[in-house]
């Protein structure tokens, strides 16, 4: 049997935009170097074995078992389109995401499997902040899916079908993520429109600060009021394309101030945890500038990751030790979801 191809879809990073992107604003976001790889196998069951070792997850599923699944999961995405469930209430274990991917793939392309298959899932992209994950998953999922039944299908046809399932773990999914690790790189998107730009030269590091204990649909839904009811939105704009100028000049102090202003209108929108602040203020003292990466946090003390843009990676080293979050290593990814 020929050696099964692993599909690598890359997180990301939202350098300028979160929240407003969802209202039709500009956002600036970097694919990275942290994946979800997905391997599938055949096997002569007619079954879907789920292996998903980052969750210690694993199941051998009915065809008939995964549609149930889907139309109870769709039904109450109904549920919270029309105001009866919470966003959270929808997708009730992390599992269910890669499992609706694949059942809504089938669904939309018609396809009647002739034997089973084992869908093996790994990341190393931490769950629930900010880094894309879903995403992620959706698309080394769907992609490894198409590969293994040798389907030829479009960039879009996958946007499609990501944005679908993205939207029962987020509420309403602006697409972002899903652009990011489907092409890779670093894109300015307005309006559903993308254009390239290099991928940022400045010395930048990701700061976890902890899962939050609120979810990225929960914090969509606090904010909503803010875009919908002020000029935020406008202001949000303003920053990300005093951003993209900064990158596109390679001016590393530019740039540094749009991440801070971008980091103050978070604050005004109540994603940003106090401790976080806090955090974000030291490393302005030491000469450098911070914000959430993700959707933030309406509860607890964490936020996901805080990209952090500074020169001195001992002193920020030393302040992360003091918080007691971890530095983590990254670097752009060119290239969009990619087989190996």
């Amino acid at each position: 049997m020929p050696k099964s191809k692993k599909i690598l879809a890359p997180g990301k990073l939202i350098l300028s935009g979160e929240h407003s992107v969802v209202y039709g604003h500009p956002a600036i976001a970097m694919a990275i170097n942290r994946y979800v790889t997905t391997v599938t196998t055949p096997q002569m069951a007619p079954h879907i074995s789920f292996d998903l070792s980052d969750l210690s997850y694993q199941r051998r599923l009915s065809l008939s078992k995964l549609d149930s699944l889907k139309d109870r999961i769709k039904r109450k995405y109904q549920r919270f389109v029309s105001g009866d469930f919470k966003i959270r209430d929808v997708l009730q274990k992390p599992v269910e995401l890669a499992q609706i991917a694949f059942s809504l793939f089938f669904e939309a392309l018609n396809i009647k499997l002739t034997q089973g298959i084992k869908i093996h899932v790994r990341s190393d992209i931490p769950i629930g902040c900010g880094m894309g994950s879903s995403a992620a998953t959706v698309l080394s999922v769907v992609h490894a899916i198409a590969n293994h039944l040798k389907m030829d299908l479009t960039p879009e046809m996958f946007l499609r079908l990501g944005l679908e399932a993205e939207n029962m773990q987020h509420g309403y999914s602006s697409g972002l993520d899903l652009r990011v690790s489907l092409y890779g790189g670093c894109l300015y998107v307005k309006d559903g429109q993308m254009s390239q730009r290099a991928l940022p030269s400045m010395p930048m590091y990701l700061v976890n600060t902890g899962s939050p204990e609120s979810t990225t649909g929960e914090c969509v839904e606090s904010a909503a009021s803010f875009f919908k009811n002020t000029q935020i939105g406008d202001e949000f704009a303003a920053v990300t394309n005093a951003m993209d100028a900064a990158l596109v000049a390679d001016d590393m102090q530019a740039a540094m101030q749009a991440i801070h202003a971008n980091h103050l209108l978070l604050v005004r929108i109540n994603v940003v945890p106090k401790a976080v602040q806090d955090f974000v203020s030291e490393v302005r003292e030491m000469g450098g500038a911070a914000k959430i990466c993700g959707a933030g946090a309406i509860a607890g003390n964490a936020a996901g990751v805080v990209l952090v843009v500074t020169q001195d990676e001992a002193e920020l080293a030393a302040l992360c030790e003091r918080h007691h979050y971890s530095l983590l290593p990254i670097a752009g990814e060119a290239r969009g979801v990619h087989v190996i």
